[in-house]
């Protein structure tokens, strides 16, 4: 595990930069990419000389190839790909523009898609390698009415995931697509959404970005398909449609 090399999107704080942080201190080499260079450099400092830092704006697919030629002429591989990008929206479903939705599906799915689609030849080519989409629980259970774009985003990111791992292993079985949700994370997330919004820091039943970090890190290692960040999450999806089906 320790001589991985890991490209990991949105690492300028939060998630991005909790998970660069703990696999630097376990050995890994890391590309670290957001648009926010100041940060991103301070989190890259952080993570000691196994670190590229490199700016991108990875809902645009040419920026996302810019990251994977830049990160192979830097260490010659990758091993992990991790999708953690994403912005969250408050705006009510009846209230929605086009604008809105583009946006969102920009910055949730197609940020993930252009990360699997750039990196799977290389993957391809060396026999391996796994890609983990950063989704959340609001992609299993639609339950904040002001997110609903949101939702909408992870549900599509959760399927794409699902389908992406279906076609990619029927040919090569050594490459992985895993998909890990954690509930609210207390991080700069809900103040950073579109719109405004309520601080994650504040709310309740909540996570650090570095206990996702952690569940990241583990799913590096055991290459699970599907995981929650805390206990008695896939319980609680599961009673979630057990009732909608009671009341159908």
């Amino acid at each position: 595990m320790d001589e991985k090399v890991v490209v990991i999107t949105g690492a300028s704080a939060g998630i991005g930069a909790a998970t660069a942080e703990l696999l630097a201190s376990r050995g890994m080499s890391v590309v670290l990419v957001a648009r926010r260079k100041d940060a991103l450099v301070r989190v890259a400092a952080r993570c000691g000389a196994r670190a590229l830092a490199t700016v991108a704006d990875v809902g645009r697919r040419e920026e996302v190839r810019r990251v994977v030629a830049e990160a192979l002429a830097r260490f010659g591989r990758m091993d992990v790909w991790v999708n953690n990008v994403g912005r969250g929206i408050s705006r009510a479903p009846s209230e929605l523009t086009d604008e809105d939705v583009d946006e969102v599906m920009r910055l949730n799915v197609k940020s993930a898609l252009y990360g699997m689609q750039e990196v799977l030849p290389h993957f391809k080519a060396q026999g391996a390698g796994h890609v983990i989409n950063v989704s959340s629980m609001l992609g299993r259970i639609p339950f904040a009415t002001i997110r609903s774009a949101y939702c909408g985003a992870k549900h599509f990111l959760n399927a794409l995931t699902a389908t992406f791992r279906a076609e990619v292993q029927q040919t090569h079985p050594g490459i992985q697509v895993s998909l890990v949700s954690p509930p609210v994370v207390r991080t700069e997330f809900g103040l950073n959404a579109l719109h405004g919004g309520p601080d994650s820091r504040q709310l309740p039943d909540s996570q650090s970005a570095e206990e996702v970090a952690a569940v990241i890190a583990e799913v590096i290692a055991s290459r699970r398909a599907d995981v929650y960040t805390r206990k008695g999450a896939r319980d609680r999806v599961a009673g979630y449609y057990a009732a909608v089906g009671e009341d159908a």
